[in-house]
């Protein structure tokens, strides 16, 4: 059995779609970001940098693992599925991933914050980083020319990048044109194991859905994490 910690975000549901695919046990405690729980002590010694997703593999030991990159890796190569074995296709597989992490994330993380979370608005803020966001979803476009998934096969890549890329109407950025993109995101998005970890802990996207009350408790909440 797996322990996942986690919260409706992109972040979290890159682990909780992992598990799904994989089939594997888990059971979810959701955190309360707003309330700062991912700072409190018993969490820290899980995740010593105060974030989410992290889970403990009861299976061997109570083993923690943090960064959700981090733990995809560990689940794919715990069931030696989603990621390659041979040299080669197991780098792109993380070059991938890598490209997630590194830009994809961090450039819609900061769009969401600028464009729906900050008091104030700032519009070059706002410009840079959905421009940014806007131009690494249209490297997604030309590698998936060619490709019917990222890396090959279909595999934690593809998970990592359309977890974020699917919410790129809350980061205000338009994928209009970028069919290969629009393409792939149909496909990943009709997998039933997707469908069910995009649901942990709670149903975001029914949430946040238009601009109603629940949209708004969304930014609330938010609004409390990122300004402190």
């Amino acid at each position: 059995m797996i322990d996942l910690y986690t919260s409706a975000t992109p972040n979290g549901w890159k682990a909780s779609v992992t598990l799904e695919e994989l089939g594997l046990a888990y059971q979810v405690r959701a955190i309360e970001l707003s309330k700062q729980e991912q700072k409190e002590p018993w969490f820290l010694a899980i995740n010593p940098n105060g974030r989410i997703p992290a889970i403990v593999d009861r299976e061997v030991g109570d083993f923690p693992v943090f960064e959700s990159g981090a733990i995809m890796i560990y689940l794919a190569e715990k069931t030696g599925r989603l990621m390659p074995k041979d040299v080669k296709s197991r780098s792109r597989v993380i070059q991938w991933l890598m490209f997630q992490m590194g830009g994809i994330g961090p450039m819609m993380g900061q769009a969401n914050v600028f464009f729906r979370y900050w008091n104030e608005k700032y519009q070059p803020a706002i410009d840079r980083y959905q421009h940014e966001s806007k131009r690494l979803i249209t490297v997604l476009d030309r590698q998936l020319k060619d490709h019917e998934y990222l890396a090959g096969d279909y595999s934690i890549a593809d998970i990592a990048n359309y977890c974020w890329v699917r919410t790129h109407k809350w980061s205000g950025v338009s994928i209009d044109g970028l069919n290969h993109v629009q393409r792939w995101i149909k496909v990943i998005e009709e997998r039933p194991a997707v469908q069910r970890g995009i649901k942990v802990p709670v149903d975001l996207d029914a949430l946040r859905r238009g601009d109603g009350e629940g949209a708004k408790r969304v930014v609330e909440n938010a609004q409390k994490i990122v300004q402190r």
